[in-house]
């Protein structure tokens, strides 16, 4: 394991992450002293802190320690922080989270699952099929998984399944065995500067696959054509031109059971509990690499049908006769275009009400018109103000912004504090809550409020 044997003490900037928090517990089933610091106390640092590991909510020397033979750091930081600057100035081993996942996975066997979205519901999918089938892995998710309520897990066999995050270029520390491409839509442009710049990125990251490695992509993507592997396979929903598909796919009591076609294999009558179209698609690509590994179809559809989901993952917070609220992650115009079409397919007939906070102000000055675009096929939208998270306002960019371009008649722009009693006074029937900020902690309110209101049962 090379570095990572020297490692008895290290210590996390922005351990509350979900990337650096799966990264923390890693290092703590190894039996090394971790402690952390971050700005905000969350289930996930409280769940940490539960497990033995100490942490800290306030940028403080005396606090962090002097004596840790590694500091990570993730690139959400501000470059000004003043424990960073000190262990910089200071001679210590000072990396990124990407760079100790390269560590990590410089000596196994390794499937790395990227794209701008859909990467961590088909991360955690292959997760727990390799899990559940008996295969084994080590899983490093960039979500908590509902069937296990961690985003790590450890296993005696040397295959690390791990979600390969574009933000900062860091899947481009990693060497896949096998890779997975969900999409390659602009984001992050604070970053890459173009389109053509992300694009260029995950042809590169394909480029990684080792020599004999497998490849799977999703099909039609603008220059999926250019990624390429010993053996390469193209998924989709839908379409037989891709290499797997699916087909005949129904819904029964919530839940779609389809059939998964390859030109050389089928497998029938697949159960998947997780709501969204998307997701069934998510599901194909997890299949591809589960049958690539040889893991046989009934345990896949086994697995499968065991799958409780992502947390924040078109996920139920309340789901009875009367009412439906789903918490959801997406905040990307894509991703909200997927939500809202996968809500669709399942409610067909009840009114829409989507509250979306935006997530960064690049992002959405960015991407403006495709939000604006996504955002008009709800029924009603409700915006909250941008969530800002590593970024300083941007003159002229807020949610207003979004609400002028969006051609819904029925839209406004509340607080949080609003958003509560607009529930409390339209009572809708079904609510979906997205976004990648602090939107989350508003969901456990509003269910509360639509239960006290609507006379319904959890």
């Amino acid at each position: 394991m090379g570095k990572l044997d020297t490692i008895q003490k290290i210590y996390f900037i922005g351990i509350g992450g979900i990337g650096m928090s799966a990264l923390a517990r890693y290092f703590h089933a190894r039996g090394a002293r971790v402690s952390g610091y971050d700005k905000t106390q969350t289930p996930l640092t409280l769940a940490l802190e539960a497990s033995g590991i100490a942490i800290h909510y306030t940028e403080s020397l005396d606090q962090a320690p002097m004596d840790t033979d590694a500091v990570v750091y993730t690139p959400a930081i501000p470059a000004q922080h003043r424990e960073l600057v000190y262990y910089r100035e200071h001679g210590y081993t000072v990396v990124k989270r990407s760079d100790v996942l390269q560590w990590i996975t410089e000596s196994s066997f390794n499937i790395c699952v990227g794209g701008t979205h859909g990467k961590t519901t088909v991360t955690t999918m292959i997760a727990h099929l390799l899990r559940d089938s008996g295969y084994g892995c080590n899983a490093f998710l960039g979500g908590i998984s509902a069937n296990y309520q961690t985003n790590f897990w450890s296993s005696d066999r040397n295959v690390v399944v791990v979600e390969a995050d574009e933000y900062d270029r860091s899947f481009l520390k990693l060497v896949p065995d096998v890779a997975v491409v969900t999409a390659m839509d602009p984001d992050h442009l604070d970053i890459y500067g173009t389109a053509e710049e992300v694009g260029n990125a995950f042809v590169q990251f394909s480029q990684k696959v080792k020599e004999g490695g497998c490849l799977v992509v999703k099909y039609g993507m603008e220059r999926g054509d250019e990624l390429k592997a010993h053996h390469t396979y193209t998924y989709a929903l839908a379409d037989k031109k891709a290499d797997v598909y699916a087909s005949q796919v129904t819904v029964e009591k919530g839940s779609y059971v389809f059939t998964v076609v390859h030109q050389d294999w089928v497998i029938k009558d697949v159960l998947l509990h997780m709501g969204g179209l998307h997701n069934i698609e998510n599901c194909i690509a997890a299949i591809t690499v589960a049958k690539y590994l040889g893991i046989t179809d009934e345990k896949i559809k086994a697995a499968v049908a065991s799958f409780k989901g992502v947390r924040r993952r078109f996920e139920y917070a309340l789901h009875t006769e009367q009412q439906v609220l789903i918490d959801d992650y997406a905040h990307h115009p894509e991703e909200l275009k997927a939500l809202i079409s996968g809500v669709r397919s399942l409610f067909k007939k009840e009114k829409l009400v989507l509250v979306f906070q935006p997530h960064l102000f690049s992002r959405t000055k960015d991407l403006a018109d495709d939000f604006a675009e996504s955002l008009d096929l709800a029924d009603e939208v409700i915006l909250l103000p941008i969530y800002p998270a590593r970024e300083l306002p941007i003159e002229g960019v807020s949610s207003d912004l979004l609400l002028h371009k969006m051609k819904l008649t029925n839209k406004q722009v509340l607080t949080k504090e609003a958003m509560q009693d607009w529930m409390a006074t339209h009572q809708p029937g079904l609510v979906v809550m997205a976004g990648a900020g602090d939107i989350d902690a508003q969901v456990q309110p509003v269910k509360q409020i639509l239960l006290a209101n609507g006379n319904t049962q959890v």
